[in-house]
């Protein structure tokens, strides 16, 4: 995805489940504090990690098969080792359950998850900071 779709992606989301988020215990992990971020700036964040039991005030579901939302955009803080099985895990969802975008944090790339996504019609964002990009659009619209 071209840097300049950005905006527009995150203007018309609402939703966004993370993959590997950290609990409250963890403030200062990424994958909690920009998920808090987003949050601030009004989005409904939804915690998928199975060792937690919740963060920011929501349950944590243990995968995204157990959302019960449709989630505009997953947004992915694990190892890139992981990544496959994250694009594996969307694929697995009924199309009408499918998120419109999957974005990996920074440091995250996977040129054949990306393109089993892309082929499937879901968006990819790769080795960029959602928190970053959602701050510069002030968040939904």
């Amino acid at each position: 995805m071209d840097d300049s779709e950005i905006p527009e992606l995150l203007r018309a989301a609402r939703t966004i489940a993370v993959v590997g988020m950290k609990d409250d215990t963890e403030l200062h992990e990424a994958a909690h504090a920009v998920p808090r971020r987003l949050q601030q700036l009004g989005y409904d964040v939804r915690p998928v990690n199975p060792t937690i039991t919740s963060a920011l005030g929501r349950d944590s579901v243990p995968d995204l098969a157990a959302l019960d939302v449709v989630p505009d955009i997953v947004n992915v803080f694990r190892r890139v080792d992981a990544l496959p099985g994250v694009a594996d895990d969307v694929l697995a969802m009924a199309p009408d359950r499918r998120p419109r975008a999957v974005w990996f944090q920074t440091g995250l790339a996977d040129a054949d998850a990306a393109r089993r996504l892309r082929e499937a019609g879901i968006m990819v964002v790769e080795d960029r900071c959602i928190g970053v990009f959602a701050g510069r659009v002030g968040g939904p619209a």
